[in-house]
């Protein structure tokens, strides 16, 4: 009789579970049993690791093989432990020392040849080692990068089984063959089928998708240049609407570049994030610019938000996680999908149920909605150039939501640009560097006033501490107040306006929001002018 165990690690969103792997030997008709609830691919893990064993030069133990992940109620899906089933049977028939193994946490899938493969979610796993103190992982050899993220963690890559036993038995260890420069197929287990570029769900960061772009490359739009600066240094959420090539798009795409960099604890949320969802890059463990995720008006339910058959997956909200989020033609995405934003808008997380457990995923992220003014996009107070019927435009403009927009903090009407404006010369705004430069400073200034707080930027403030204990100057707030009382906000919506004041007086360098900042902090809202200057320039 004989019997070992090592560990490895289950994920559940983007949190590890220890799952210790136990062996057990026993004289008996040779049968390999698993338990622990697996699921259909852990189920197969028997045949692979018995071949794996095998062609790795080792014996396989011609006895009753019981293989126990414990604690068994939690789910466990994926090959990842096939590394660590492996070594706790030799460990049981003795070709390793079972006392080695009893500290060590394994991550990977074995390939029928032995060979080492990767597998998703190595950094949350690796993470969820260091939490429950182990300080020994080993896992595949190009994801060791990934897993040196996480320090007071000793890091082993392997390629294959093969090596591992000799690392374990102070044997030599064999070379194994590098890669003759093909595309290496072990490479196939850190992406997602149905991601990436071809499909519209990946997530850049904002150095990849923002090369070649400016936002000097804008021509006009003044009020929503100053929309997208705003919404950058406070984390506002924004709605631009005008007609079909006035800009909408261009601002979004360069909204990422005027985003501070991720601190260290972002990136590792982020990296955490793309890793379960097989999109981090290649070459890059880490991911350190904010990303930048623009799903298709088609996308479903489980795309946007997360889910999917089994364990579910991230949405394209986590995917877009301390980034920019960006609905284009945003009336055309289903009102069902777009109201399940409402709950991580407000709560900065997604929780989804399934029958395989409950998962929760990260979703801080700022949204940006782009809309026409109705189907043909040509709707306008000063001409009658649209053809839509009045009933059409008012069904088209309803599709988002009363709940929906109470949430997002600035609202922009861009105009379509005029002939003047796009011929003239030198008529160019600030670049992406000039205005990156003054959110940075705007949100160093937040910081300071919010340090020794659970929050780091005014979009985060809950509304009571902000009444409580964050005032504008005296009577700053009057005419948002008689805003409240006739019903053109609401109490949220007030809270909000006091917000992107905040963020308006961080960027002009006020200690506190006057008027004016309220006045353009409602204007950005209502769209009705209040008689502030659009410039920020203009307001210091």
């Amino acid at each position: 009789m004989g019997f070992a165990r090592t560990c490895s690690v289950a994920l559940v969103g983007v949190e590890g579970v220890l799952v210790e792997v136990q062996a057990d030997l026993e004289p008996g008709v040779a049968a390999f049993t698993l338990v622990g609830l697996p699921d259909k691919s852990l189920t197969e893990s028997r045949d692979r690791v018995r071949a794996a064993v095998v062609n790795s030069g080792a014996e396989w133990p011609q006895k009753k093989l019981t293989v126990g992940l414990s604690p068994a109620s939690v789910p466990k899906a994926g090959s990842g432990f096939d590394l660590a089933v492996a070594c706790a049977v030799l460990g049981a028939a003795e070709r390793i020392d079972p006392r080695v193994l009893a500290d060590i946490v394994m991550i990977g899938e074995l390939g029928l040849d032995g060979r080492v493969r990767p597998v998703r979610g190595v950094l949350p796993a690796v993470l969820a080692a260091a939490d429950a103190g182990y300080e020994q992982v080993v896992v595949p050899e190009c994801a060791a990068a990934e897993a040196a993220l996480v320090p007071g963690v000793s890091v082993l890559g392997v390629r294959s089984l093969r090596q591992l036993i000799a690392v374990l038995t102070d044997e030599p260890v064999p070379d194994e063959e590098p890669g003759d420069g093909r595309p290496d197929p072990l490479l196939a287990g850190l992406r997602m089928p149905g991601v990436g570029a071809a499909t519209g769900m990946h997530a850049v960061g904002a150095a990849q998708h923002d090369q070649g772009h400016d936002l000097a490359d804008v021509v006009g739009q003044l009020p929503a240049r100053t929309a997208v600066e705003v919404a950058a240094a406070g984390g506002h959420h924004l709605l631009l609407q005008g007609p079909p090539g006035a800009g909408k798009t261009m601002l979004a795409e360069r909204l990422p570049a005027v985003l501070p960099a991720l601190t260290r604890q972002e990136s590792l949320e982020v990296t955490a994030v793309h890793s379960v969802a097989g999109l981090l890059p290649a070459g890059k463990p880490m991911v350190d610019t904010p990303p930048y995720c623009a799903p298709h008006h088609s996308a479903t339910m489980q795309a946007l938000v997360g889910g999917g058959q089994g364990i579910a997956r991230p949405g394209a909200v986590s995917l877009a996680h301390r980034g920019v989020l960006f609905l284009d033609e945003a009336p055309e995405f289903s009102g069902q999908v777009l109201d399940a934003l409402r709950q991580p808008l407000e709560s900065g997380h997604v929780v989804i149920a399934r029958s395989a457990g409950v998962v929760r995923f990260p979703a801080r992220f700022l949204m940006v909605l782009a809309a026409n003014p109705c189907p043909c996009g040509r709707f306008s107070l000063r001409d009658d150039l649209c053809d839509c019927p009045p009933a059409s435009v008012r069904r088209y403009q309803s599709r988002l939501s009363g709940p929906l927009l109470d949430r997002v903090d600035l609202r922009v009407e861009v105009e379509a640009v005029t002939r003047a404006e796009l011929t003239e010369r030198g008529a160019h705004g600030e670049s992406t560097a000039v205005v990156a430069d003054r959110i940075r400073a705007a949100r160093e200034r937040a910081a300071l006033r919010l340090a020794g707080t659970p929050w780091r930027t005014n979009s985060e403030l809950p509304g009571r501490e902000l009444r409580s204990r964050w005032h504008a100057t005296p009577g700053a707030m009057d005419a948002a107040e008689r805003g409240l009382e006739r019903g053109v906000l609401t109490a949220r919506g007030l809270d909000r306006v006091l917000r992107v004041a905040w963020t308006v007086a961080d960027l002009v360098g006020h200690d506190r929001p006057d008027a004016m900042d309220v006045a353009l902090a409602l204007q950005l809202r209502t769209g009705v002018s209040r008689g502030a200057p659009m410039a920020i320039g203009a307001l210091s």
